[in-house]
C-alpha cells in the first residue's frame, strides 16, 4: 500500500502521469502521519515529564511556593499554572504529545517531502536544496531554543505587573498556546538569513542590494521584535532582535562572497539583457607572418594543361 509509485515505472527525468504524483504524494503523506502517530503514542507514556519540561523553567521563576495563594507574599507576585475543567488535563495531554510528536517527528516528513520533490531538481538545484534544509534545521532549533530560555524571563516581566492584591493563574491551555507560538515565531525569524541567501543563490537578489536594505531590515527587525514577545520589554526585545541582526549581516557576508565567485566565473552575468558588454579592444603583438600561398590567376602564369587564354578569354569566342 506505501509502496513508492516512482519504483513501479521509473524516468530518469522524474516525469509520471497526474495519477502517479497523486498516488505518490499520498504515500508520502501516510509515512508522515504513520510516524509522527507513532511518535505522539510514545510521548503519551512521558506526558507529565514533558510537561514539567516545559513549565519547569517558569514555575521556577514565578510559581508560587507549595501552600502559598497565588499572589503572595506582598510585593512578590506568583503565579500557579491550572488546568480549568475536567476534560482540561486530557486536552492538554493530546496538545503536548501531538506537539512532541511533530517535532520529533520532523526528520521523516522533511525526508518524505524531499524525497517527493527531488525528482523534478537538477542536480544543482538538489545540492543546494540539500545545504539550504541542512543550515534552516539547526537555525529553527536554535530560534526554538532561545524562546524556551527568555520564557522564564518573559513571565517574570508580565507578573510583575500584577498588583500585590491579586491572585494570578496561568491556564494550562493558554500557557501551552503561549510557548508554542513563540516557539515558532522565534524559529522562523531565524530563517529571515537563510531566506535571503536562497534568493541571492537564485538569481533574484544580489549582495549590494541586500546590503543597501540595512537601516530598513534593522528597524524592522526591532518592530518585529516588539510585536513577537508577549511582554514587549527591552531584554526580551533585544534577545530576539540581535541575533536576527547578526545573522542577517552574515548573510549579506554570505551574498557578496557568492557575486564575487559569479564575476570571476562569468563578468557578464549581472548586465542586463539590453546592456552590450565591455569589449577589450587591446592591440595584440604579433610574433611572426605566416607565408600566403596562393593560385596563379594571370593568363600569362596558366601552366599545365589548362589551355591558353586569348584575349582574356578561356576559348576563341
Amino acid at each position: 500500500m506505501l509502496k513508492s509509485a516512482r519504483k513501479q515505472e521509473k524516468d530518469p527525468e522524474g516525469r509520471m502521469p497526474l495519477a502517479e504524483h497523486l498516488r505518490e504524494l499520498r504515500n508520502r503523506l501516510l509515512k508522515s502521519v504513520l510516524a509522527i502517530g507513532v511518535v505522539t503514542a510514545v510521548a503519551m507514556l512521558y506526558y507529565k515529564d514533558i510537561a514539567h519540561f516545559i513549565t519547569g523553567p517558569v514555575i521556577e521563576s514565578v510559581g508560587c511556593p507549595r501552600g502559598t495563594p497565588a499572589g503572595t507574599p506582598p510585593g512578590h507576585p506568583c503565579a500557579q499554572i491550572t488546568a480549568q475543567g475536567m476534560l482540561a488535563p486530557f486536552t492538554i495531554l493530546l496538545k503536548v504529545s501531538l506537539t512532541t510528536g511533530v517535532v520529533i517527528a520532523s526528520p521523516v516528513w522533511l525526508y518524505q517531502l524531499w524525497a517527493f520533490l527531488a525528482p523534478g531538481l537538477h542536480n544543482t538545484e538538489k545540492k543546494y536544496a540539500l545545504s539550504f534544509v541542512a543550515a534552516g534545521v539547526p537555525l529553527f532549533l536554535g530560534g526554538a531554543y532561545l524562546a524556551y530560555a527568555v520564557l522564564p524571563t518573559t513571565a517574570a516581566a508580565l507578573v510583575g505587573l500584577t498588583p500585590s492584591e491579586w491572585s494570578n493563574l496561568f491556564p494550562a491551555d493558554e500557557f501551552l498556546d503561549i510557548v508554542t507560538r513563540m516557539v515558532v515565531v522565534f524559529g522562523l525569524a531565524f530563517e529571515l538569513p537563510l531566506l535571503l541567501i536562497l534568493l541571492n543563490f537564485g538569481g533574484v537578489i544580489t549582495g549590494r542590494r541586500v546590503l543597501s536594505w540595512w537601516r530598513f531590515m534593522v528597524l524592522g527587525i526591532t518592530i518585529f521584535s516588539a510585536l513577537a514577545t508577549p511582554t514587549g520589554d527591552p531584554l526580551t526585545m533585544g534577545l530576539l532582535a540581535a541575533p536576527i541582526v547578526l545573522l542577517y549581516f552574515g548573510a549579506v557576508g554570505v551574498c557578496l562572497f557568492n557575486d564575487r565567485r559569479r564575476r570571476r566565473a562569468n563578468p557578464d552575468r549581472e548586465l542586463d539583457d539590453d546592456e552590450a558588454s565591455q569589449l577589450d579592444l587591446t592591440p595584440e603583438s604579433i610574433d611572426g607572418l605566416d607565408p600566403a600561398t596562393g593560385h596563379r590567376m594571370l593568363p600569362e602564369q596558366s601552366t599545365g594543361d589548362t589551355p591558353p587564354r586569348r584575349n582574356g578569354y578561356d576559348d576563341a569566342t
